[in-house]
C-alpha cells in the first residue's frame, strides 16, 4: 500500500507538463505582440501613451508566463525528480521556496499591472483604486510570506523510517 501512496506522486508530471506549455504559450504570445507593437511603432507612427500600454500588457502576458513555468519546474522539482537542471535560483526545496517565488513574481505582475493603468488615459479615474487595491494586495502577500516562512534557527525534523 505505502508503494502505490508513493507513486501518486506521479500524477503531478501532467500538471506541471501543462503548466509549463501554459508557460510556453504565454510567453510566446507576449513575444509577438511586442514585436507587433514596435512594427505598430515604427510603421505607423503609432501614439505614445497607447505604445507603452500595449507593450506592457505584452509583458504582464510574458511575465504570468513566468509564473506558470516557476509552478510547473517547482511542481515537477518537488513531487518528481530533485535532480532538475534548473538555474539555483529557481531550484526548489520545499514548498515554502516555491511559495515565495511565487509571491515575487505576483508582485512583479501587480506593478505592471499598476503602471498600465497609470499611463493609460483612458483609465486615468481608476488609479488611486487600481493603487489601492495593488498597495493591499502586496501588503497582504508580504504579510502572508512573514507569517509562513520557516523559521531557520529550529532545527529540521527527520523522517522515521
Amino acid at each position: 500500500m505505502r508503494k502505490i501512496i508513493g507513486l501518486t506522486r506521479y500524477a503531478v508530471i501532467v500538471p506541471s507538463i501543462a503548466a509549463i506549455l501554459g508557460a510556453l504559450l504565454l510567453m510566446a504570445q507576449g513575444s509577438i505582440e511586442v514585436v507587433l507593437v514596435i512594427i505598430d511603432a515604427v510603421l505607423y507612427d503609432a501614439y505614445l501613451k497607447d505604445t507603452i500600454v500595449d507593450v506592457l500588457t505584452a509583458i504582464d502576458a510574458i511575465l504570468l508566463g513566468t509564473v506558470l513555468l516557476v509552478i510547473g519546474y517547482g511542481l515537477y522539482e518537488l513531487f518528481v525528480d530533485t535532480r532538475l537542471e534548473v538555474p539555483t535560483w529557481l531550484q526548489v526545496a520545499d514548498l515554502d521556496d516555491l511559495k515565495s517565488k511565487l509571491i515575487g513574481v505576483v508582485v512583479a505582475i501587480i506593478a505592471v499591472v499598476f503602471v498600465g493603468v497609470f499611463v493609460d488615459t483612458n483609465r486615468a479615474a481608476d488609479v488611486v483604486s487600481y493603487g489601492l487595491g495593488a498597495g493591499a494586495l502586496v501588503a497582504g502577500l508580504a504579510l502572508f510570506a512573514l507569517a509562513t516562512r520557516k523559521d531557520s534557527s529550529k532545527p529540521k525534523a527527520t523522517a522515521k523510517k
